[in-house]
């Protein structure tokens, strides 16, 4: 994986995840709740990432942050293995 890939994967997972550990521990639960009911999916997160970086084009991140897991299943079997 490249290292601007990696390194966009990162900061997403903290924008997602950090709010998530930033309440305290009563209302954790519920704001946990909360993020996932209302909040984009990881797999959304990841397929849209993974198709800016091979076409850079907002239409085929919006579409394939739709198909979520399963564009993100297909750019994993379809990538090439250059480094």
């Amino acid at each position: 994986m490249n290292r601007k890939l990696t390194f966009t994967l990162i900061i997403v997972f903290l924008i997602c995840y950090l709010p998530l550990f930033a309440q305290g521990d009563s209302s954790t639960e519920e704001v946990g709740r909360t993020v996932i009911k209302n909040g984009v999916g990881l797999g959304a997160v990841i397929a849209v990432v993974a198709s800016w970086s091979r076409n850079a084009s907002i239409l085929w991140a919006i579409l394939h942050g739709l198909f979520s897991w399963f564009y993100v299943i297909y750019f994993a079997l379809s990538r090439s293995s250059e480094r």
